[in-house]
């Protein structure tokens, strides 16, 4: 199977059984997220004890790459730090934004490398990264309104 059907498979996969599609209970952290390019609507919700992530999930509308993109997130970071996710956040950022034609470093990113196809579809990639900038502002605590524009 190449990069490609691999790719396809994942986000589909994703989208109709997304991972982490909740709620968490309690919830200390969450921030909103909003693509006008696509529609794409997220919540991105954290439970943080210390320096851990040890909950997250989010709930929201999208397309199948805005939904994938946040199930596999969800998935990759829970148990992690803040400084951890943060460094997840700058590999993912990097490979996701890089041109479709360079070399792209996805080491340590596990399962996400596959989101990497997402840069042969430039107008996609706020899709992509939508949950990402989210869940940024939830670690940070940031009130407003995260936009992709």
């Amino acid at each position: 199977m190449d990069l490609r059907e691999l790719y396809q498979e994942v986000i589909l996969d994703h989208n109709k059984r997304p991972r982490n599609f909740r709620v968490p209970d309690p919830v200390n952290r969450k921030a909103e997220g909003y693509n006008p390019l696509c529609g794409d609507k997220i919540t991105v919700f954290l439970y943080v004890e210390g320096d851990l992530i040890k909950d997250l999930g989010f709930q929201g509308t999208g397309c199948a790459i805005s939904k994938a993109s946040a199930s596999m997130m969800t998935d990759a970071l829970k148990g992690k730090t803040l400084d951890e996710a943060n460094k997840f956040f700058e590999r993912f950022h990097a490979m996701v934004t890089a041109p479709a034609a360079a070399d792209v470093e996805t080491g340590g990113l596990g399962k996400l490398a596959v989101l990497s196809g997402v840069r042969e579809y430039p107008m996609r990639v706020k899709c992509a990264s939508l949950a990402w900038h989210t869940l940024r502002a939830a670690m940070q605590a940031q009130p407003d309104v995260v936009s992709t524009e």
